[in-house]
């Protein structure tokens, strides 16, 4: 299997898509091999569209902190914690 990529990162209303831009180098490119269907390679950026009903569920927008990892050889969204920290 490969190795287990675990990053944190905010998502970004790109085009009127919520979207998370994974950067090659930091781990986009071994990530982007679980992410087939859902992401695609942009550029020097693995760019994972989220939909509308996912959002919802993780209860995140635009500006949000999301974890992406491939744990299990799954390509995997949850929200991070970090969201619900006051704001200074």
């Amino acid at each position: 299997m490969a190795d287990y990529i675990s990053l944190e990162g905010p998502l970004e209303i790109i085009d009127g898509q919520l979207m998370l831009l994974i950067p090659l180098e930091a781990g986009g490119d071994k990530l982007a091999l679980f992410a087939r269907g859902i992401g695609e390679i942009d550029g020097d950026c693995l760019k994972v569209i989220v939909q509308p009903w996912l959002a919802e569920k993780l209860r995140v927008g635009d500006g949000s902190l999301v974890f992406v990892d491939n744990k299990d050889g799954k390509f995997t969204i949850t929200r991070s914690a970090s969201n619900d920290l006051p704001k200074t």
